[in-house]
């Protein structure tokens, strides 16, 4: 394997996590992949031990960690997953939401969870937080009343841990989008973007600092939320789309 620079992180964003890497694993392209991305049963192992399974060029990230889980039997038959591990359980937090592109159309949809040690529904909340994202086949348009196919071949999940600041996974370094500012073309274009994120959160990060991480009403565990006021609800509800 080649040697990694300094400083190296693997920092998707929702759109990158669905759109490229779920659906090339979806479609069965891009066997490298699980470089990066590694399949587990996500569910039969301890939050705790899942850093130690991550990817070999993410294994050294102490802040999030991916994988893809693939679609249980039980929900293949047409029942619930289960979600249980042997000391506790992940329960869902706050309302599901979409992942949109760049041309805001919806994408995939995504389920937050925290871990909870202990039998439910009596468990202890743990600081361990998963998102879960599932793609939607092909690209649905907002405004259309038709319900569009959910992938249940495998779930990509990012776990993490709640931290004491505000917490934005599609931000990028103020100093790194500086560094990368006068490249020509695209990268110049991504740091340009990647420079206007940071902005956007400033404030919020600020004002979130020194508490458990707090999701805005609405938006729990989403990567991109100050971003998406523009964004279009799609007309079908989330219970349409089966994902129990």
């Amino acid at each position: 394997m080649v040697e990694l620079p300094p400083g190296f992180r693997f920092y998707p964003t929702e759109e990158e996590l669905v759109s490229f890497y779920l659906h090339n694993k979806l479609d069965g392209k891009r066997q490298e992949l699980h470089r990066v991305i590694p399949v587990i049963d996500i569910y039969n192992i301890e939050p705790w031990n899942l850093p130690m399974l991550a990817g070999e060029r993410c294994r050294g990230d102490t802040e999030q960690w991916f994988f893809f889980t693939p679609r249980q039997e039980r929900e293949a038959r047409g029942g619930r997953p289960s979600r249980t591990t042997a000391s506790g359980y992940w329960k869902a937090t706050g309302s599901p939401g979409y992942v949109y592109s760049s041309d805001s159309r919806v994408i995939g949809v995504k389920k937050t969870m925290v871990f909870y040690k202990g039998k439910a529904p009596a468990g202890r909340k743990t600081k361990w937080k998963m998102n879960e994202y599932r793609a939607i086949e092909g690209v649905a348009d907002s405004s259309s009343t038709s319900v569009p196919k959910l992938r249940h071949e495998f779930s990509l999940c990012r776990v993490y841990v709640i931290s004491g600041s505000f917490r934005a996974f599609d931000r990028r370094p103020i100093e790194a989008a500086a560094e990368y500012a006068q490249l020509p073309g695209e990268a110049a274009t991504t740091a340009a973007q990647a420079t206007r994120m940071v902005e956007n959160t400033s404030s919020t990060e600020n004002s979130n600092s020194g508490g458990d991480h707090v999701d805005p009403p609405g938006t729990e565990g989403s990567a991109h939320w100050e971003m998406v006021n523009d964004l279009v609800q799609p007309p079908w509800d989330w219970e349409r789309l089966k994902w129990p």
